[in-house]
């Protein structure tokens, strides 16, 4: 044989070797991608009880959640126009003159709840009668209507400057359901006017460490109901709160049992398959997958995690 045969039997080797090389390293990526740690893994339908359990061990929680269960006591302030009525919940007809708390010292919240050992302090925003705790562009609405300081009186400001004196996070409460907004209900204009309300909160009043979302969906003023874009809620906070955990009516915290306090019997951090739009999850698997296949969900059940259930 010539020496150009031999050349390309040698270059026929090195190929196959290669060739060889690659599909181990293929295969050996393949595995490595199962088992690499994450903060979600679908299990489909027929997998191996060996594929499940290696999915299942290397289920972790992201950077945002670790943070927040680190942080593990969180005061959550409820504070509104419902303070001054004595009502759980408003119907948006309150009038704002109502709110006037001339005494109202965030610096002591702060300082209060750093001493009690707490890390981070929710404040409600706004609740459903729409009442903004902030002066809102987006609504008449909001405390500067309102008397207190002739209309200058921002909580999440005076908050927000506390949290940072006293060293612990600032979280906020945005409900969704609107009794006060004319838009409420028109699905696509109220869902932009949520959004941007988000925005003013997140963007003013920055870094925000947590934003919890109720799932409470009534009528609005003029009796309609409204259907959510919590797709473009969730968006709205990754861009401009990263490190901010979305909870709730969110991917990243859910209750621990009911509102009441009642836990179950053994708990483990996952979420069950009805909030999970496993299409969804696979076609976003490069980007932030467990936001673009959450589907919010009641998780209050006596069963969430159980074995069973996984």
């Amino acid at each position: 044989m010539d020496a150009s045969g031999h050349h390309a039997i040698r270059g026929w080797s090195r190929a196959l070797l290669s060739a060889s090389m690659l599909c181990m390293f293929v295969a050996y990526a393949m595995n490595a991608q199962q088992s690499r740690p994450t903060n979600v893994a679908v299990i489909k339908p027929g997998e191996s009880m060996t594929n499940i359990i290696t999915r299942a061990a290397n289920v972790v929680p992201s950077p945002r959640q670790l943070a927040w269960q680190r942080r593990e006591f969180i005061g959550f302030i409820h504070f509104g126009v419902n303070t001054f009525t004595d009502r759980e919940w408003g119907d948006g007809k309150e009038s704002p003159d109502i709110f006037n708390p001339h005494l109202l010292d965030a610096r002591q919240w702060a300082r209060v709840a750093r001493d009690a050992g707490m890390k981070m302090l929710i404040v409600v925003a706004k609740h459903h009668d729409g009442f903004c705790m902030w002066p809102s562009k987006l609504t008449k609405h909001s405390v500067k209507s309102s008397p207190w300081r002739g209309g200058g009186g921002d909580v999440l400001a005076d908050l927000a400057a506390a949290c940072r004196e006293f060293g612990i996070k600032m979280g906020v409460y945005l409900s969704p359901w609107d009794r006060h907004e004319p838009a409420y209900g028109n699905s696509p204009v109220y869902n932009i006017h949520f959004a941007n309300q988000l925005r003013e909160v997140l963007q003013k009043y920055a870094p925000i460490e947590e934003v919890w979302f109720d799932g409470a969906c009534g009528e609005g003023p003029n009796g309609k109901r409204q259907e959510y874009d919590w797709q473009l809620y969730y968006r709205t906070v990754r861009e401009l709160a990263p490190n901010a955990v979305i909870a709730i009516m969110g991917p990243d915290v859910r209750w621990v049992g009911t509102e009441s306090g009642v836990g179950r019997l053994t708990e483990w951090s996952v979420l069950p398959d009805i909030t999970q739009d496993v299409a969804s999850i696979a076609a976003h698997s490069q980007q932030n997958p467990v936001d673009a296949g959450f589907n919010p969900h009641d998780l209050t059940q006596d069963d969430l995690g159980s074995r069973e259930k996984i």
